[in-house]
């Protein structure tokens, strides 16, 4: 199996987490400096050059305004819609 950064599932997450960022009105700098990450950290993670661990993923939800059920949930109807 590919690495994860390389499969279709990571595309599809790092679309939502720069959707949900941008319905929240947020910056890139303006989100990292919530999570009090370095100015870069969005960038990074929005690239898929900086991977997050569920806790990382929660906390981001937290400052996007969206549960991490949620986001999960239309995760996986993103996916199953191809």
């Amino acid at each position: 199996m590919p690495k994860t950064i390389y499969r279709r599932e990571h595309d599809v997450l790092l679309s939502l987490l720069k959707k949900y960022r941008k319905e929240a009105g947020l910056t890139q700098v303006e989100c990292s400096k919530a999570l009090e990450r370095p100015q870069s950290f969005m960038s990074d993670v929005e690239t898929g050059s900086r991977r997050l661990d569920i806790v990382q993923l929660r906390d981001l939800c937290k400052v996007l305004g969206i549960g991490l059920a949620e986001l999960v949930d239309e995760f996986e109807r993103s996916l199953a819609a191809g």
